[in-house]
C-alpha cells in the first residue's frame, strides 16, 4: 500500500483516473487469466466446447460467474479496505484464511508448472529456440516486471492485453473464414457428438462454474489496482466490464472451434489452437502463437507471483517485520518460477489433470461461498 501512496503523491497518470478505478482490475484480471485459462485452446474444449452448439451455455456461465465474483471482490475489498488477498480473506472468514492459502500457494505452482511446460514446448515447436532459451527470457522479463512492481506490471499487461487480444481475434478469424459453414451447420444440427457425457444444461452450467472456481487463482492480482475504486458505482461497473474480459476470449476460441467440430484431432490435441493454425495459417502465424504463448506465460507468471508476494509482504507486516525490498522481491519471483520448471519435469502435468476439480471445489467452498453470503452480508450492512 506504500509503493500505491508514494507513486499517487506526486502527478496523476492516466492510470489513476477512471481508466484506472473501471478497466485496470479487469485488464489484469483477464491478463493472468489469458494464460492458464486460454492460451492453449485446450482449457475451453474441456470446460464447454467438448458440447459443441450447446457450449455456449458454459461460456454464459462463466461470464455470469467472472461478473458476479468481480462485483462482489471488488465491492468487499472497497468496504473493508482490503488490497491483498491476506487482509481479504482475514475479513471474509477470519481464522480460517489459511484455509485459502492452503489452496492458493500450491494451484499457484501448479499452473506455473503447467504454463512452463506447454509454452517450452511450443516455443520450440513454433520458432525453432531451444527450450531452456525460453524459459530463460520469461524469467528474466517477470523478475524484472515484479522488481519493479505494481506501476510497471499495471502497464505492462495492459499493453500486453491489447496485443493478446489483437492475437486471438487474428487467430478466430482465420479458423471462422476455413471453417466456411461449417459453423453454422453444427449449429443447426445441434451437434453435440464429442461432449463425453448427456449434454444436458445443468452439466454444463455446472462445467462453466467450476471453471470459474479454478481460475479464481487469478483475482489476487487486481488486489493493489482496487484502492483506486471509491464508490459502489465503480465497483460495480468495474466488476461487470472485468467479466466481460476474462469471458471474451473464450468465446472467440468457441466459436473458431465449432469450425473443426467434432474433429479429434483437433478437439483431442493436447494444443488445439497450434493444430488449426497448422492446418489453415501459414508459416508466420505459427510463429506468432509461439511469441503470443510465451507472452501469456509471463503475463500469467507475473500476475499470480505479484499476488503471492504482495502476501508475504502483507505477512511481514503484520508481524512487525520490513516489506521485502525490490531485490527481494525478484529472487523470490525467480525462485518460484525455478521450482514450478524443477516440478513440471517430474510428471507434475499429469497430477494437475487429474487435480484442478479438486482443487476447484476447495476455492468453492473458501472463496465463492463466504464471499455470497458472508462477504454480500457485509456489503449490503455497509453504508460505505
Amino acid at each position: 500500500m506504500e509503493q500505491r501512496k508514494t507513486q499517487n503523491s506526486g502527478k496523476k497518470s492516466f492510470f489513476d483516473g477512471a481508466f484506472g478505478a473501471y478497466l485496470v482490475p479487469g485488464i489484469l484480471l483477464q491478463s493472468v487469466l489469458i494464460g492458464g485459462g486460454y492460451a492453449t485452446g485446450r482449457e475451453v474444449i474441456s470446460y464447454g466446447a467438448m458440447y459443441g452448439a450447446k457450449g455456449w451455455i458454459a461460456g454464459l456461465a462463466t461470464f455470469i460467474g467472472f461478473s458476479i465474483m468481480s462485483m462482489l471482490t471488488f465491492e468487499f475489498a472497497r468496504v473493508t479496505k482490503s488490497y491483498n488477498y491476506k487482509a481479504l480473506m482475514s475479513n471474509l472468514i477470519g481464522k480460517f484464511a489459511i484455509l485459502y492459502d492452503l489452496i492458493y500457494i500450491p494451484l499457484a505452482i501448479i499452473v506455473l508448472a503447467v504454463m512452463a511446460s506447454a509454452t517450452g514446448e511450443i516455443v520450440n515447436q513454433t520458432m525453432g529456440l531451444n527450450y531452456w532459451v525460453g524459459v530463460v527470457v520469461v524469467i528474466v522479463i517477470v523478475g524484472i516486471l515484479n522488481f519493479y512492481g505494481t506501476s510497471l506490471i499495471e502497464r505492462f499487461e495492459t499493453w500486453g492485453t491489447v496485443a493478446l487480444y489483437i492475437a486471438y481475434i487474428i487467430f478466430g478469424v482465420i479458423a471462422i473464414k476455413a471453417a466456411g459453414s461449417h459453423i453454422g451447420e453444427v449449429f443447426a444440427s445441434g451437434d453435440t457428438s464429442f461432449a463425453e457425457g448427456p449434454a444436458n444444461v445443468g452439466s454444463i452450467v455446472w462445467l462453466g462454474i467450476v471453471y470459474v472456481a479454478y481460475n479464481l487463482l487469478v483475482y489476487p492480482s487486481c488486489f493493489e489496482s482496487l484502492e483506486r475504486q471509491t464508490t459502489r458505482k465503480q465497483t460495480i461497473t468495474a466488476g461487470f466490464i472485468a467479466g466481460f474480459l476474462m469471458t471474451v476470449p473464450w468465446f472467440i476460441t468457441y466459436i473458431a472451434f465449432m469450425g473443426f467440430y467434432p474433429n479429434a484431432d483437433v478437439l483431442g490435441a493436447t494444443v488445439p489452437w497450434l493444430v488449426i493454425l497448422k492446418k489453415v495459417g501459414g508459416a508466420w502465424t505459427v510463429i506468432i502463437f509461439g511469441i503470443v504463448m510465451g507472452w501469456t506465460l509471463i503475463e500469467t507468471s507475473t500476475g499470480i507471483i505479484h499476488g503471492f508476494v504482495a502476501r508475504v509482504n502483507a505477512g511481514l507486516v503484520d508481524m512487525g517485520k520490513s516489506s521485502l525490498s525490490r531485490s527481494q522481491n525478484a529472487i523470490m519471483t525467480v525462485i518460484v518460477l525455478i521450482l514450478a520448471i524443477v516440478l513440471s519435469k517430474f510428471g507434475i502435468i499429469d497430477l494437475i489433470a487429474k487435480g484442478y476439480n479438486t482443487m476447484s471445489y476447495g476455492l468453492m467452498i473458501v472463496y465463492i461461498l463466504p464471499m455470497l453470503t458472508i462477504g454480500l452480508y457485509k456489503i449490503v450492512k455497509s453504508k460505505k
